[in-house]
């Protein structure tokens, strides 16, 4: 483990901590001023800092910035005086993980340090799997089907079709596909037929000679030759022009092509892989789709399926979205409780991995708490009865990134698996906050605001709390009062606060878990209601 760092100019200070730390077998390293840890920071770095906030030669404020700075991950503990609470609140709004009150209790300042270096622990250990994350994943097994397609395919260059509904992960599975392939070194081009208009598709396949046509001023490379020695990978195939199939087909057949206005063939060293979500034999037999390029493109067929049927892997896949959201945010990742995932396991996801990646999204911008429970879950998913989860509880389980599976249904000679794929992204999602599925869905907010309530036994409480609630809010609103919202709401904040900090004995950080917000947050709200505890 990483030494514990001790920034404090009072000598009796450090000495106290270093000798109660040594009997925890912790290590440490101390320092008298901010600028020998800035200088430290060069070679190695802290398991935790402990800083006091006024020293000379610096400010532990400023320290805290410019190690957060560097080391995001990283607790820090800023130790103050009481006359210097104020300054200690306003570094939690730079991240600061706790303060240490002087004079301070000696086991509680251990403890406090403890639970950081565990806190520090558990940070190591997921950034550590986030960067061992592999690009493909999932328990369910279509993907352990995928899996073993891939590595039969990873030595052959054979044309390989990829059909699966949209948002199921086709273009990722071509990705793979190219990756662990011999080709890997080369370039991977990507085009979908169905996003470019009839009259350039052509000139963007093939390219162009300077003059072909109206505003070709300049010669131009099409994708074929941009991947040359790579993989050109043509997503929604089954939506290509008729006429251009045909160049295609020629393509595939003997590797030569034409740009637009040229005379020379040109030759290009490319494997092909396509995908689709439209069914070819359809668009064969309703003359749409040429047959001799489907049986050319359907050498390996691989299907993926929707998500909906394989649900053992939404819980993995829900959590590492909510991960990687919150990192692309630059905020702490949400965790979403037990009935909160098995509604969302029951969804049918028609928009498959994409649209509970950007739910994922949406719950980290807009549910109200750390931990997301099913009141929070979007609209569409509110009407959805939950079912039992096979997820584990905890986020220390391996978390695998995108996956959609399902079919592998090889044809040739290359062996036959089931029809199960998947596949997985490590790439920054499109975070459109209010987007799910491509469908505006504004956020309704808890109606939870009670006022000023004496407690009452759990099983009474629903009735009781909102009956007075009613009652209190009634006689405000009939009073002509107009602060009634901010009024309750303080109220109902500060007995959930001080409750809290009741029951875990004033510690902050125990608090904020059980409430299910962040330690800044309580800190801010502590501050902001005067509440004492």
């Amino acid at each position: 483990m990483k030494p514990i760092w001790i920034v404090d100019d009072d000598q009796s200070i450090r000495f106290v901590l270093e000798k109660a730390l040594a009997r925890e077998d912790l290590p440490v390293r101390s320092f008298t001023n901010p600028r020998d840890v800035l200088a430290a920071l060069e070679d190695d770095e802290p398991q935790v800092l402990v800083s006091d906030i006024r020293m000379p030669g610096g400010s532990g404020i400023d320290l805290l910035s410019k190690v957060k700075a560097r080391f995001p991950g990283l607790p820090v503990i800023i130790m103050t005086a009481y006359s210097d609470l104020d300054s200690a609140v306003s570094a939690f709004q730079g991240g600061a993980f706790e303060y240490l009150p002087k004079p301070f209790d000696l086991p509680k300042a251990v403890e406090l340090i403890r639970r950081a270096v565990d806190e520090s622990v558990r940070e190591d250990v997921s950034d550590e799997r986030l960067q061992q994350m592999p690009e493909m994943l999932g328990q369910a097994p279509a993907m352990q089907d995928v899996f073993r397609a891939i590595g039969r395919l990873s030595q052959s260059n054979v044309t390989v079709l990829i059909t699966g509904e949209s948002g199921s992960g086709k273009e990722l599975v071509a990705q793979a596909l190219h990756k662990h392939s011999s080709r890997s070194g080369g370039p991977f081009v990507a085009i979908n037929t169905a996003a470019i208009p009839k009259d350039l598709l052509e000139s963007e396949l093939f390219g162009h000679e300077r003059g072909a046509f109206t505003g070709a001023q300049t010669m131009r490379r099409g994708r074929f030759e941009q991947a040359d020695g790579g993989t050109l990978f043509l997503d929604e195939i089954g939506d290509m022009p008729f006429d251009l199939q045909t160049r295609l087909l020629r393509v595939l057949s003997d590797g030569q092509f034409y740009r637009v206005g040229g005379h020379h063939p040109l030759k290009s060293n490319v494997r092909v892989i396509a995908a689709t979500h439209q069914n070819l034999e359809d668009r064969v037999r309703q003359g749409v789709f040429r047959e001799d390029l489907f049986h050319r493109l359907n050498v390996i067929r691989l299907r993926l399926p929707p998500l909906r049927e394989r649900r053992e892997d939404v819980a993995a896949l829900a959590r590492f979205f909510l991960q990687k959201s919150g990192k692309d945010l630059g905020v702490d990742a949400k965790r979403i409780s037990e009935p909160a995932l098995a509604r969302l396991t029951a969804f049918d996801f028609p928009g498959n991995v994409r649209q509970l990646e950007n739910i994922c999204h949406w719950l980290t911008v807009m549910a109200p708490s750390q931990v997301i429970e099913s009141k929070d879950l979007p609209p569409e998913l509110m009407g959805v009865q939950p079912v039992a989860s096979s997820a584990p509880n905890s986020l220390s389980a391996p978390v695998q990134a995108y996956a959609p599976p399902e079919a592998v249904a090889p044809v040739g000679g290359l062996g036959s698996a089931d029809s199960h794929g998947v596949a997985s992204s490590m790439e920054p999602a499109v975070a459109t906050g209010s987007m799910v599925g491509g469908v505006e869905t504004p956020y309704a907010p808890p109606s939870s605001f009670a006022g000023n309530l004496a407690p009452s036994t759990p099983a009474a409480a629903p009735a009781s709390w909102l009956s007075d609630l009613e009652r209190e809010a009634r006689v405000r609103l009939e009073s002509g009062a107009t602060d009634v919202w901010d009024v309750l709401t303080r109220q109902f904040e500060a007995q959930l606060i001080h409750t809290a900090l009741e029951i875990t004995r004033g510690r902050r950080i125990e608090a904020a878990q059980k409430l299910g917000i962040g330690r800044n947050t309580i800190t801010r709200k502590i501050q902001e209601l005067g509440i004492e505890d």
